[in-house]
């Protein structure tokens, strides 16, 4: 890595001061880990939360004799100024604090979060954002609302579309071909052949009917088995009806991988994504071209795989993967004979980086922003695709819509189209309003099915990234 090189000659500023609005889990490995992150200071804390806000810089170790509330804008000027770092139970002091250079944003709560990226961006700081349900809803907007104020806004390294969005902007800067990529769900399906079962590995709470093992009959272990040559098809189709009843993506994941096929121009096969269970050998086996054995019949595909592991086998740790070709056959043949994993024709290979270290690994996202003026982003952030949301279950008019680990909706990942009354309806616009009708299970949800909320700046922005990129449609 050069990030040391850039920091020394190119640097700005000799520190980045973050204010982070949300101490969560995320935001409180970013504050974790802020006292061994060298040019890295954590000014502010700010969480509804006040115990939260407090807490994270006791798990970090502060001194907290040098950590002080602060109600007010003056109140945190004052502090600072002594020395302290500030917590708060106020979010919306953090883009107001003159001693913030970048805003991070963690709140999950997406209509909260637009009001907090805004106001950083008017007051002249970087973002950050971390809420992914923001991000995916309107996060092209505020990304060239920051450009035109002369400021960054940035995904972040941690975050798994993130990585995925750098590790695509890197195959493509060497000139690889990537035929497919996308993220690893956290949870791996653990394939203990001895006693003929597949358990879930994963930190997220299990809703029902979803079971933690499944037991494999003698006559379905032969789909388990390494995929054979030209027969990826059939062999991730069987796996999934005998690993159904485990716990499937979440909408959470359609959303991460909605960001990244925004930001990357990568493109889903299917809506639903294909979703399959794979060993780390069988990506470049299935998530190849057809023509090479594969699923895909484009190249630049988009998907979500879930790693199949023995007990004493390693996976893909919630990483993210690339399956590349070089166009060269020379240099084909160094990428498919040097230690990668090829499919069976040796046309493309799977790079992988089996580790997302969430909030630990954000540092670099915020430092090359405030010491260097950068993203860790790509260029071409638009609103290509939205994530939508169909009904699980029946729902009633007046019901509230839940948000994305809700077990009441499914998501899904179309083409971006505009607020208009009968297209499917963006799904964090639907995140904590009511249902205006009755709403059978396994309808694709839409805006005239939703009560809009009144002066919400969440819809208020999604209708001027309408109008800034989707006029017309």
């Amino acid at each position: 890595m050069v990030y040391h090189h850039l920091y020394a000659n190119f640097a700005k500023v000799s520190e980045v001061r973050v204010g982070i609005i949300g101490a969560g889990n995320y935001g409180t490995a970013i504050v974790t880990q802020a006292p061994v992150t060298p040019r890295l200071n954590v000014a502010a804390v700010a969480d509804i939360s006040i115990d939260a806000a407090r807490g994270a810089y006791e798990k970090a170790g502060f001194d907290m004799a040098k950590v002080a509330y602060a109600g007010t804008a003056e109140q945190a000027k004052c502090e600072i100024a002594r020395g302290n770092s500030i917590f708060t139970d106020k979010p919306e002091l953090i883009g107001s604090i003159a001693a913030v250079d970048i805003v991070c944003e963690c709140s999950g709560v997406p209509e909260a979060s637009v009001k907090y990226a805004v106001q950083a961006i008017e007051a002249g700081k970087h973002v950050a954002m971390v809420t992914k349900d923001c991000d995916v809803a309107v996060g092209p907007m505020l990304k060239r609302l920051a450009k035109e104020a002369g400021v960054i806004y940035t995904p972040v390294d941690g975050d798994q579309h993130g990585l995925l969005i750098q590790f695509y902007e890197w195959a493509k800067s060497v000139g690889l071909t990537v035929i497919s990529g996308g993220k690893a769900t956290d949870g791996e399906f653990v394939y203990d052949e001895a006693a003929g079962t597949v358990s879930i590995k994963t930190d997220k709470k299990i809703h029902e009917p979803y079971v933690e093992t499944v037991a494999v009959s003698d006559e379905d272990r032969k789909w388990l088995a390494m995929i054979p040559e030209g027969q990826a098809a059939e062999y991730v189709a069987r796996r999934k009806d005998i690993l159904a009843r485990l716990p499937q993506p979440g909408a959470y994941d359609l959303c991460e991988i909605t960001v990244a096929a925004n930001y990357t121009g990568m493109k889903p096969a299917v809506d639903t994504l294909v979703h399959a269970a794979l060993r780390i050998t069988e990506i470049p086996v299935a998530y190849a071209e057809i023509a090479n054995g594969g699923l895909f019949g484009q190249v630049d595909t988009i998907d979500l795989a879930t790693c199949l592991r023995r007990p004493d086998e390693s996976g893909l740790g919630g990483g993210v993967f690339l399956v590349v070709r070089c166009d060269n056959a020379y240099s084909n043949h160094v990428l498919v004979t040097k230690g990668q994993i090829p499919n069976y024709d040796e046309t493309t290979a799977v790079i992988y980086r089996p580790y997302h270290l969430c909030g630990v690994e954000t540092s670099t996202s915020l430092l090359m922003a405030g010491l260097l003026g950068i993203d860790t982003g790509s260029e071409d952030y638009r609103p290509r695709y939205d994530l939508v949301k169909v009904a699980a279950r029946d729902i009633k008019a007046g019901e509230v819509f839940g948000n994305d680990h809700s077990p009441m909706l499914k998501a899904r990942i179309v083409p971006a189209v505009p607020v208009a009354l009968e297209n499917p309806a963006c799904a964090h616009l639907l995140t904590g309003n009511r249902a205006k009708v009755d709403i059978p299970a396994g309808t694709l949800i839409t805006y005239d099915m939703v009560e809009e909320p009144q002066a919400s700046s969440l819809w208020e922005m999604r209708r001027l990234q309408d109008r800034a990129f989707l006029a017309g449609q």
